[in-house]
Parts: structure tokens; C-alpha cells; sequence
């Protein structure tokens, strides 16, 4: 499906679509720019994204794929794509992908993780199915034990290992214990995570030939938001051209951030996926512009929208909705997430006030209530890719506070980010 002219998409999301129809009740009708639109609220926004009663899609789900957003609680938060709208997406994706150093003829082992609906593995094999250059598709998957993975490297000579940065490292991990390297291996494709530069020494003694590079920004619910750009820094993408609009925006006054140097929220835009439009929406990063164009964006962490610790999305409401519903002695007075990173892997802490001097017991119930609503996140700690969740108690006046506000840091991002 061709992009379509933002001032025709806006135009055929209001008129079919209930959500965007009562967000654009006051936007006067032709408008072409961005700025004079609302900023999409995510809560409202999967709030309408309901089977049924449907408000939020500009038709009926008939020709489509469906992914899952990764949430913690409630109602699963289903991201559907076209046919044309997929294939587009992973087109780009993948055209993405060659810039990142995908050469013809490579043999790229998928390690990205794959079912109940996560779209990562599925995903990153369509893209390189659709990418440009010939390549040979090896579909490991993330949940194939790293030791396999080892002796298929050497077994097919892979050149290209795709996946999320602590797959990799696990990987990297196996073939070090057992005092291997390999020189096949030429390029080392993350994706889902940034990869931080504690983990490039532990790479480069596994893949001493590979070259690390990002293989494109995207998300199950925004789709598709920047291309990867070529260069030692491997956080810096810029918006797909004729297909994404990204903006950065102050996360206090969401005034337009336009000089380098200055971190905000990123909005995406996206122009060729109607049957759910995304237009303006939080993908839930931080990032800030490295040009005077105000092209090419570097990402520096996260927002207050939720933590991507490794692979598993931590959205900040819906912990905050599991931590209420078991706080039944009433001994908390507030609550935020904390997202650290020590020993080249992170984690996450459950940074929690109380009214009332907490117990031990209180401590797991609230831990074992955030794994019963998301088990991803013991899951990936007991493989390794992640610290174990934990909960650090706090005075109220201890809890993070915008120092121009004085309102609560729903998530507050402590790695460094240099």
C-alpha cells in the first residue's frame, strides 16, 4: 500500500476510525501539520483497541496479521497489519538491514524469540525474505539453547547472528566458556534493546571478525519508526523515508524539540498502516537529534511509558495495577520503577514506599504478583538475560521527583546511557 499524504491519512482516520474521530473533535479539518494534533494518550489508546466493540480500527479484521504488544496485566493489547501494510513494513525493514552490512549470499542465523504472538522472530524473517540481496535463512529462534547454537555457527559457518543483545551475549557466553571463537561471523545484527558498550569486549573475544550494528527501530505496536544509519554509533537511526514521520517532543510541555543535543520523547507517524493508524504516537523511547536538520535521531533510554528490560516490555500502569490489587494491608504510598544495569545485564527494581515498616513476606508477595502477571520476566532472569526482580523500600519523600513539577517519575532509567 502506497504512503499516503498526511493530510489525507489524518482525514481517513477521523472518518473511520471512533478513537480518532473523538480525539480530532476540535482539529480543524485539512490539517497538515503534526504539531497542531494530539499526542496520542497510550492508555485511551488500548482502551479502544477492544475485542468487541472495536473503536479504534478504520475496518473490519478480515485480511490480516496479528502480533501482541508486550503488556504486563489485563486485556492483551493486539496490534494488527494488513497483508500490504506487513509486507511494506518488513520491505523496509529489510531494505533497512542491508545498510546495516546484510551482503548477498550471507547466512543469517534468526535468534529472535517467537510465539503467543510476539512478532520478533516472525518479523525479522519476513524482513529478510524481503530484504534486497539474496541471504540464506537459518530460523533458530531465541529459545534454542545457546550451546546449539554454538556448533550451528560452526557447523554452517554463519556469517550474520540476529537477535536481541542478551541472546547474543548468551551465545557469546557459550562459545567463551568452551574457548571458542569463530571467524565466520561477520556481523552481529541487535534489535528489541539497545546494546550498551559493556557488552562489546564479551562479544568481540567470541566474534573477533564481527561488526555490531542495529538492524533497524521498530515495535510491535508503532510498527515500523527509524532506519538504522551507518557509523560507529550504533544508536543513531533516522525516520524511513515516504513511510515514517519521527518528531522528538520536551516530555514536560511537549513543546518540538529542534536542536541537537536535547532529549525527548519520540512520536512516530506512520504513513501506509491505516487499518490501526499511528499518528503521533509515544513509542515509549527517548532520544535526542545529532544534526541541525533534525534528521538523525541517537536513542538514550526510556520514557515514562514503561522499561524494556532485555526482551520483556514492563509497562509502568500496568505493574502499578498489579502492585495495587495486592497491597491489601495498605502499607504502600507510593511506587516507581527503577531500571539499573550492572554486571553487562539489566534489571529491574520495584522501588516502593511504605506507611508501615515492611516485612520479608511483604516483599516476595509483591514480587511473586508481578511474576504471576508477567512470567516473561522470571523466565528470562532464571535463563540469565536478565537480574531478578527486586524491590528496594523507600521513604515517600525518597521516591524520584521532577525537579519542575515535583510530580512522580512513574520510571526512572539509572543505566548510563555514554
Amino acid at each position: 500500500m502506497p504512503a499516503k499524504p498526511l493530510r489525507d491519512l489524518i482525514d481517513f482516520a477521523r472518518r473511520n476510525s471512533p478513537f480518532y474521530a473523538d480525539l480530532y473533535r476540535d482539529v480543524p479539518h485539512g490539517v497538515e501539520d503534526l504539531t497542531l494534533l494530539p499526542v496520542i494518550d497510550q492508555t485511551a489508546f488500548w482502551a479502544a483497541n477492544t475485542w468487541p466493540d472495536n473503536r479504534l480500527l478504520t475496518g473490519p479484521l478480515t485480511d490480516a496479521g496479528v502480533y501482541t504488544s508486550g503488556g504486563t496485566t489485563g486485556a492483551p493489547k493486539f496490534s494488527p497489519w494488513t497483508r500490504t501494510e506487513h509486507t511494506d513494513s518488513v520491505s523496509a525493514f529489510g531494505a533497512g538491514m542491508v545498510r546495516s552490512g546484510l551482503r548477498p549470499g550471507h547466512r543469517v542465523a534468526n535468534l529472535f524469540f517467537a510465539g503467543e504472538l510476539y512478532g520478533g522472530f516472525l518479523y525479522i524473517d519476513n524482513a529478510l525474505y524481503h530484504a534486497p540481496v539474496e541471504n540464506v535463512r537459518l530460523p533458530v529462534a531465541g529459545s534454542a539453547p545457546d550451546d546449539y547454537i554454538a556448533d550451528l555457527i560452526a557447523a554452517f559457518d554463519v556469517e550474520v547472528l540476529a537477535g536481541p543483545p542478551m541472546k547474543l551475549s548468551g551465545v557469546a557466553d557459550a562459545m567463551n566458556a568452551r574457548g571458542l571463537t569463530t571467524e565466520s561471523v561477520e556481523l552481529l545484527l541487535f534489535g528489541g534493546d539497545l546494546l550498551f558498550d559493556d557488552l562489546r569486549p564479551h562479544l568481540a573475544k567470541a566474534f573477533p571478525r564481527a561488526v555490531i550494528a542495529s538492524l533497524g527501530y521498530a515495535s510491535v505496536d508503532a510498527g515500523l519508526v527509524g532506519a538504522p544509519v551507518p557509523g560507529h554509533d550504533v544508536r543513531v537511526h533516522e525516520a524511513f523515508p515516504n513511510r515514517t514521520l519521527v518528531e522528538l517532543v520536551d516530555e514536560v510541555t511537549g513543546e518540538p524539540i529542534t536542536v541537537p543535543g536535547v532529549p525527548g520523547r519520540v512520536l512516530v507517524t506512520n504513513l501506509f498502516r491505516t487499518l490501526m493508524p499511528i499518528i503521533r504516537y509515544p513509542v515509549g523511547d527517548r532520544a535526542e537529534w545529532v544534526d541541525d536538520e533534525c534528521r538523525r535521531f541517537r536513542l538514550v533510554g526510556r520514557t515514562t511509558e514503561g522499561a524494556r528490560v532485555a526482551m520483556v516490555t514492563m509497562r509502568t500502569e500496568d505493574v502499578r495495577e498489579v502492585i495495587v490489587a495486592a497491597d491489601t494491608e495498605r502499607v504502600l504510598a507510593g511506587m516507581q520503577l527503577v531500571q539499573r544495569r550492572w554486571d553487562n545485564k539489566d534489571g529491574l527494581v520495584l522501588r516502593l514506599a511504605y506507611t508501615e515498616d515492611p516485612s520479608e513476606a511483604l516483599t516476595r508477595h509483591f514480587i511473586e504478583a508481578v511474576h504471576e502477571a508477567r512470567p516473561m520476566y522470571p523466565e528470562y532472569a532464571a535463563k540469565g538475560f536478565v537480574h531478578p526482580l527486586s524491590v528496594e523500600w523507600v521513604r515517600p519523600a525518597d521516591l524520584a521527583t521532577n525537579p519542575r513539577t515535583g510530580k512522580l517519575i512513574p520510571l526512572v532509567d539509572e543505566r548510563s546511557h555514554t
